[in-house]
Formats: structure tokens, sequence, C-alpha cells
């Protein structure tokens, strides 16, 4: 009977997750400087007139805007779900231990290297993120693998690989103004070609999570209870880091540094779906992309006609509620 309703509640929790996520795509579309109604987007697509102001609209900005927050949005919360299960570590997300610095850096290098090489970036991206969280779980295990360590071992990556950035940024500063948004995280300028380069990494790391469940599951028992029921925690550990790289490169590649939603989503999800990573991985990828379109719609409305990055919004947000992790990490665990 127990299994039973969590069963059902687990269905009805992705449904409504799934709701939003659908509502804020629709918002996400109709919503800007100029409003429209879902009926003069239809009409607009059917017409496929791209002499229409509103299909122009629809297809080169709102579409890719609201995609690219969807997509962003699921890779890091999922990304996030998969780091603080294989480290253990309530506060580990793409941002905090310097995964999104390590992606960010290595597309910018690769913008400046050799930018029309199709794909490059976003591959590069990848490579970034997986390094930067290998050399921070290396660091954080010489040094004593304990949640302190391990964040402060991120903090210091990262801070060196912003100073890269900043570096990349100073002597090629056309690269940057080229992605206004990259360095703080922003939506505006996304383009499909864009989107459709990363999809691949996407899709491979959300399904390579849905697939660790299972064994996260087991790995949250304990290092030594995993290994005695059988699983290979080393592999565990990896693929899952592999899995975070894949999605949080991703959506770096494309949406730059945007911070927190691999810390908020997963820990706003837990609350309802417990520990569970059957129900944990797909409910936070859809809170996460509902959480980031919302966010970009409030950032696009709140101050218009000026638009403020997504990413500083989200700073905002997620900034006091990392804090609150940090002083109260001793009264919780993170697997309860």
């Amino acid at each position: 009977m127990g299994d039973t309703k969590r069963g059902y509640r687990a269905a009805w929790l992705l449904a409504g997750l799934a709701l939003a996520v659908v509502l804020s795509a629709a918002a996400g579309l109709c919503l800007g400087s100029q409003p429209y109604t879902l009926p003069q987007l239809v009409q607009a697509l059917r017409a496929q007139d791209p002499q229409d102001t509103v299909w122009r609209v629809l297809v080169y900005v709102r579409l890719p805007r609201v995609l690219a927050g969807m997509g962003a949005g699921a890779g890091l919360a999922a990304a996030g779900v998969l780091l603080q299960a294989v480290l253990n570590n309530a506060m580990a997300s793409p941002n905090v231990i310097g995964v999104n610095a390590g992606a960010g850096f290595f597309a910018l290098l690769t913008m400046v290297a050799v930018p029309a090489v199709p794909g490059a970036v976003q591959f590069a991206s990848f490579l970034g993120a997986l390094g930067c969280a290998m050399l921070v779980y290396a660091l954080a295990w010489r040094a004593g693998l304990s949640r302190t360590t391990l964040v402060l071992a991120g903090l210091a990556v990262s801070g060196m690989l912003t100073a890269g950035i900043n570096t990349l940024k100073l002597l090629w500063p056309e690269i940057v103004a080229s992605s206004p948004g990259f360095l703080t995280g922003g939506l505006s300028g996304v383009t499909l070609p864009m989107l459709a380069a990363a999809c691949p990494y996407l899709a491979a790391g959300l399904l390579l999570a849905l697939f660790l469940a299972v064994d996260l599951n087991v790995l949250c028992l304990g290092e030594e209870s995993a290994a005695g029921l059988g699983l290979h925690v080393t592999r565990t550990r990896f693929m899952g880091i592999l899995a975070a790289a894949l999605l949080a490169g991703a959506a770096v590649s494309f949406a730059g540094l945007l911070s927190f939603v691999g810390l908020l989503a997963p820990h706003m999800v837990r609350r309802f779906a417990g520990a569970d990573h059957r129900v944990l991985v797909p409910a936070s990828a859809l809170l996460g992309a509902a959480f980031v379109v919302v966010c970009d719609i409030a950032a696009r409305m709140l101050f218009a006609p000026f638009e403020l990055p997504v990413g500083i919004l989200l700073s905002l947000i997620g900034g006091p509620f990392f804090l609150h992790l940090l002083l109260h990490r001793r009264r919780r665990r993170i697997y309860v």
C-alpha cells in the first residue's frame, strides 16, 4: 500500500511539473514587449509568412528563448541532482563547485581559437565541465572529502577559471560583445542552430542520469553499504560526473554562466519527492525548465523596456538560499 501511495504521489508530482513547463512555455511565447495571444501565434505558425512580424518574433526570438530556458533549466537542475548524489554534498551544484566556470572558460577559448568550427563550442564546453568536476573531486579527495572542503576546492578552481574568462574578455572583447549575456547568464541572442548543436549532449546526459537513478539510490546508502550490495562505487561516481558534465556543458554553451539552478531545483523537489532518484531526476529537470523560463519572463518584464539578464535574477534568488544551506548544514542531512 505504501509503495502504491508513493507511486501515485510521484505520478501526480511529475504531471503537475510537466503542466507547469507547458504553461510557462506558453507564457514565454506570449509575453514580451509586444504581447500576443495563443491564437495569434498559432495563426502565424500556420501561415509561415516571413514578412509577418508575429511569425518573425516567434521563430527568431521567443521560440529559441523559451526552448533555451527549458533546456538550460532542465540540464542544470539534473546536473545538480547528480553532483549532490555522487559527491554526497547538499551544497554541490554546477556553479558552486566550478563546473559552469570550467565549461564557460573552454567555450570562450574555443570561440577565440576556432570560431567557425561547427559544434566546437559545445564539445569544448563539455570537456571543460568534465575536467573541472574531476579536478575539484580529486582536490577535495586528497585534502579529505568533507562537504566544506569540496565547496572550498570548487570555489578556488572557479575563481581561477573566472580570472581566465576575464582575461579572454579583456584580450578579445569582440567575442564577449557577440554574446552579451554569456558572462552573467542570459538567453537573449540564442538561436535554433545553437540549440540543435547542444541537444545531443542534453539528451545523452538526461538519458544517462535516468539510467543511473537506481544506482544513485544505492550509493546514497553510504559507500561501504553500496559496495557490500555489489555497486561499483567508483564507476558510478564517474558516470554521474560524466552525465553532469554533459548537461552543464550543454547548458553553458548557449545560456552562459547561469547560477544556482542546480542548487534550487533539486532541494525544492526533494521536499516533495524524497530521495528516490527515479523521481528526483525527472522532477528536478521539469522544475528547472519551468523555473528558468518563468525567471526569464520576469527578468524581461520587471524593468521594461530594459531587459535584465536572467542570470542576475537567478543569483539574487539563489545566493540567500545557498547561505541558508551553508548555515544549517549541520542540522540536516541531504538524504532524509
